[in-house]
């Protein structure tokens, strides 16, 4: 004689732990992504097609308020401008201990050419790596 069982096991999986972790997981990936701004400035840059593929981990903004040649330096996006004399002191304590010292250059359109070189001479004077930043075109 059979004997049934009168208790059926379901095959069914609950999915409302599942979407718990989907929506947890999108709420860090939210949060997370809106922390990696590297320029707190808003500076144009200019437009370029060529990307390199070197980090840098020093950043060096210039910014023109187009006033009567007004330039200021900022180190790693911080908003207050330091004067140029002292940029390279600063530059090469930040990069003191990096094994391959590669610092990036943001500076506006507008910025003239010689405070870019004149940026550039400090990474070629501490035989640093320098990376002119651009926007994509």
């Amino acid at each position: 004689m059979a004997i049934k069982r009168h208790t059926k096991i379901l095959s069914d999986i609950g999915m409302s732990s599942m979407t718990d972790l989907v929506f947890l997981l999108l709420i860090f990936f939210l949060i997370t992504s809106t922390l990696v701004n590297p320029n707190a400035l808003k500076l144009l840059l200019p437009k370029s097609t060529g990307q390199v593929s070197a980090k840098a981990t020093v950043s060096l903004s210039i910014k023109d308020w187009h006033q009567d040649e007004t330039y200021t330096y900022h180190i790693n996006g911080n908003e207050t401008p330091i004067p140029f004399e002292e940029v390279e002191d600063q530059l090469v304590g930040l990069l003191n201990a990096e094994e391959d010292p590669t610092f990036s250059i943001y500076a506006d359109e507008s910025v003239p050419v010689k405070e870019v070189v004149a940026a550039m001479n400090i990474a070629k004077r501490n035989h640093y790596k320098v990376i002119l930043a651009t926007s994509p075109e």
